[in-house]
């Protein structure tokens, strides 16, 4: 109950409540969303960024379809 209405007074200390409403907190996701965003790409965690393991899952993804695919009779590997 106390927590509710700590957060109660905090979202009131947010200008433009009678004429936006709840979209006056529009402004800070989005800027919340760029900055994960910049995250994302710029921000490496051990020798990777998130795109990087992204790009890598995905073309290791590519690769097992293109096995599946291949007839079972040749057993040929496709060439990369």
């Amino acid at each position: 109950m106390l927590l509710s209405r700590r957060v109660k007074h905090l979202m009131n200390l947010v200008p433009g409540k009678g004429r936006f409403g709840v979209y006056r907190f529009l402004p800070c996701f989005f800027v919340l969303g760029g900055v994960l965003e910049w995250i994302m790409i710029n921000v490496r965690i051990g020798h990777e960024t998130f795109y990087d393991v992204y790009r890598r899952k995905r073309s290791e993804r590519q690769y097992q379809q293109t096995l599946e695919e291949l007839p079972t009779s040749g057993n040929q590997l496709p060439s990369k």
